[in-house]
């Protein structure tokens, strides 16, 4: 209906109920003159029909003045059983919807106090002004006599009705809308709880992917340094070459501009990642071909170390084994480190399996492990003990690569990483062959 603020929409709603109040009330008047053969003078009864119409216009007010809505409700409640006799009563639509209002918007004590008082006040008041105002007229040709001279009802019956009356009409919408107030809170505490829980998972999410960026940028580090610090040593060397061994020193400026372009390429791969947000990343150990990180040729030492613990694990290799970029090496090497972890955390005891294939367009490391002895350990494959997944996804996403970690078989664990001998990595590839 286009009504986008609360005042519009309760206005809208009084509006509504006025007109709803006034239909029910001619029909009760309807039913009145039918069953006890009497009618409201056309001054009364255009009079109620002013009250009861007037009665829902606070409601436009209910969400700022709860009590103050609720008190004149009840106030109309009154005038209308002044134009009614004691044996009739006509209810306003607008006192159930005062009443759920206040449930909603009062705290429980305040919401006690101005029920009892509104309950007792109306009840009390009843008895007084019940009929007060009504001035029957009977209808041609009815007997009207028993309606005329049958004696009121006893004040404390009055009265009673009138708290019973006014217990039904505001209190069990109150309670209502109490119960709608409580489940909100709930509603709304659970929605805080889970936005906490996402973003403090998100912020553990983003940390360990920072840490894994800055192990990144300081094996980087390592590889271009000494790659760096040999091509600084070979130029010296080309330079006192000149003029005396050409030969030697067109092989030496050679070697330096392979270098230069594979430690580029290793570069442009890494500060591409480094360049998203949250960049940063840790660990250094072993050797790669001289270099102080470790890549594929250390994985014999790695898997040496795994059996010196006691974990059953082999590795073979397929293909002709060839030479990789420098952080294509590292990456096989660190998957394969944090998959053996993987396996020894939460499958301890288990055979491990690496298979490394040699392609002409790819590298594939698989590392599989049997269900645990017993049956003891997660089938998880240490997704669940930190980021360990995340991390391994990182490094292959820098080499354009593809990691796939699954269940592998009953109660098994599977890794597989591809990476793709192609652009920069293939060039990379491509210049560490044409160094060795």
């Amino acid at each position: 209906m286009g009504l986008r603020t609360p005042l519009a929409r309760d206005t809208a709603l009084a509006a509504g109920l006025a007109l709803a109040a006034a239909g029910l009330l001619w029909a009760a008047l309807t039913i009145m003159g039918a069953i006890d053969g009497v009618r409201l003078p056309t001054g009364s009864a255009v009079a109620l029909t002013v009250v009861v119409c007037l009665q829902p216009l606070p409601l436009c007010l209910r969400r700022r003045h709860p009590t103050g809505v609720l008190l004149a409700v009840a106030a109309a409640q009154l005038a209308v059983y002044a134009f009614l006799p004691a044996t009739v009563a006509f209810q306003g639509v607008a006192t159930f919807v005062a009443g759920y209002t206040c449930g909603l918007l009062l705290s429980t004590r305040a919401l006690v106090r101005l029920l009892v008082v509104v309950s007792v006040a109306t009840g009390l008041m009843s008895g007084a002004v019940s009929g007060m105002l009504f001035d029957p007229q009977p209808l041609p040709g009815s007997d009207a006599a028993r309606v005329l001279t049958e004696a009121d009802p006893a004040v404390h019956l009055v009265i009673l009705t009138g708290l019973l009356s006014a217990v039904g009409c505001y209190a069990v919408p109150a309670l209502v809308g109490r119960y709608v107030a409580t489940r909100r809170d709930y509603v709304e505490l659970v929605r805080l709880r889970a936005d906490e829980a996402v973003r403090a998972q998100r912020e553990r999410a983003e940390n360990a992917v920072r840490a894994e960026r800055t192990s990144m940028a300081r094996e980087l580090h390592d590889i271009a340094a000494h790659h760096l610090s040999g091509m600084v040593v070979q130029a010296g060397a080309a330079e006192r070459l000149i003029g005396r061994d050409d030969d030697a020193a067109r092989e030496a400026t050679s070697w330096v501009r392979t270098q230069g372009r594979e430690t580029l390429d290793s570069l442009r791969m890494v500060v591409r990642a480094l360049r998203e947000p949250g960049p940063d990343g840790a660990g250094r150990d072993g050797t790669y071909d001289g270099a102080p990180v470790p890549g594929v040729p250390a994985l014999d030492r790695l898997v040496a170390a795994e059996r010196r613990l006691g974990a059953d694990v082999a590795l073979s290799h397929e293909g002709e084994p060839r030479a990789l970029p420098p952080v294509a090496d590292i990456t096989v090497y660190r998957v394969a480190q944090e998959a053996l972890t993987n396996a020894r955390d939460h499958a301890p005891g288990a055979p491990v399996r690496i298979v490394l294939r040699h392609g002409s367009s790819r590298v594939v490391l698989e590392v599989a492990n049997d269900p645990p002895p017993g049956g003891s350990g997660r089938a998880d494959g240490g997704a669940s003990r930190g980021h360990g997944l995340l991390g391994m996804r990182e490094r292959a996403q820098l080499v354009d690569g593809r990691l796939d970690a699954g269940p592998d078989g009953p109660g098994g664990w599977r890794v597989r990483l591809e990476i793709p001998l192609t652009g920069e990595t293939g060039r990379a590839a491509q210049g560490t062959r044409e160094e060795r």
